[in-house]
């Protein structure tokens, strides 16, 4: 993700975010399923904004979480004041989860909204709400088939607010997440099949905090056993082919476990491993939608 953004109707963007405020008055009290990606941060903050106590984030602490974004998402809660709640989910231990088909997504989903029903019944909010946009409606989740299962609203979807508009209100507003890449859980780098544990996403997290620390910004370390298959943003690939850095790219994920490391000639794209699911596969995520 570049700092530029292309051109948006300010006007229509506006519209849109007072309907996401007026929905948000409606819902009363709500609970936040928070990541601290750029979506569910926007959509805390708004909350939080709009409703002060009667909102709570609450983000879900497990393997699947790199410490940096962990740490990230409390430091921008506290920033602006706004009361979180962390919460282990366990959903590793759930086979269905660990054997990684295309539902993996459904059970952690499942793991998280079935721990935030709990918490909402303790705590007395009314609601839950996740942060899908009107992007992701389009796009392979099976985790919005978990929350419409559990009842989960949608503000941002339901105000229309794509990401772009997401991205520049975050900018208008100030928040420092808002040109932050796309950070989806660590679990989605293991290629469908291969079963998900602790080690194999320490593995992963040690490979991209490597990356991190030689000066990439937008990447992924897809996961196939013995070999790291890498993908780097394309406006990057000229960096990172260079002999020098190949070499220091390798020895740090060798010295993370992997056997084999590979740089995709097709650079960083998301979902490149939704790309061999199969069609009945992709029908059954997004039937419930």
């Amino acid at each position: 993700m570049t700092a530029a953004l292309p051109p948006a109707n300010s006007d229509s963007r506006a519209v849109r975010l007072q309907a996401l405020e007026e929905r948000l008055r409606a819902l009363g009290s709500i609970m936040v399923a928070y990541s601290g990606g750029v979506d569910s941060s926007y959509l805390a903050a708004v909350a939080h904004r709009v409703l002060g106590g009667n909102m709570l984030a609450v983000i879900a602490d497990s393997p699947s979480l790199k410490r940096t974004e962990l740490e990230e998402a409390q430091a921008f809660a506290a920033s602006i004041g706004m009361p979180l709640r962390i919460v282990n989910t366990g959903e590793i231990e759930n086979p269905e989860y660990a054997r990684n088909d295309s539902d993996r997504c459904f059970h952690c989903k499942d793991a998280l909204f079935a721990t935030m029903e709990q918490l909402r019944a303790e705590r007395g909010f009314t609601y839950i709400a996740y942060g899908m946009n009107l992007d992701d409606t389009r796009d392979f989740r099976p985790g919005q088939r978990a929350a419409q299962q559990h009842s989960v609203v949608a503000p941002l979807a339901e105000a229309a607010l794509t990401k772009q508009d997401i991205r520049l209100l975050a900018r208008e507003a100030g928040y420092n997440f808002w040109d932050r890449p796309a950070a989806p859980c660590l679990s989605s780098r293991v290629e469908y099949g291969r079963e998900v544990t602790r080690e194999v996403l320490a593995q992963i997290e040690q490979s991209e905090e490597a990356l991190r620390q030689l000066g990439f910004r937008e990447f992924r370390v897809r996961h196939h056993g013995d070999l790291a298959r890498v993908e780097i943003a394309r406006r990057e690939l000229t960096r990172a082919l260079d002999v020098e850095m190949l070499e220091r790219i390798t020895a740090a994920l060798k010295q993370a476990g992997y056997h084999y490391v590979t740089l995709d000639t097709s650079g960083f794209r998301s979902g490149s491993l939704n790309e061999l699911l199969p069609a009945e596969s992709l029908i059954r995520g997004t039937a419930a939608k």
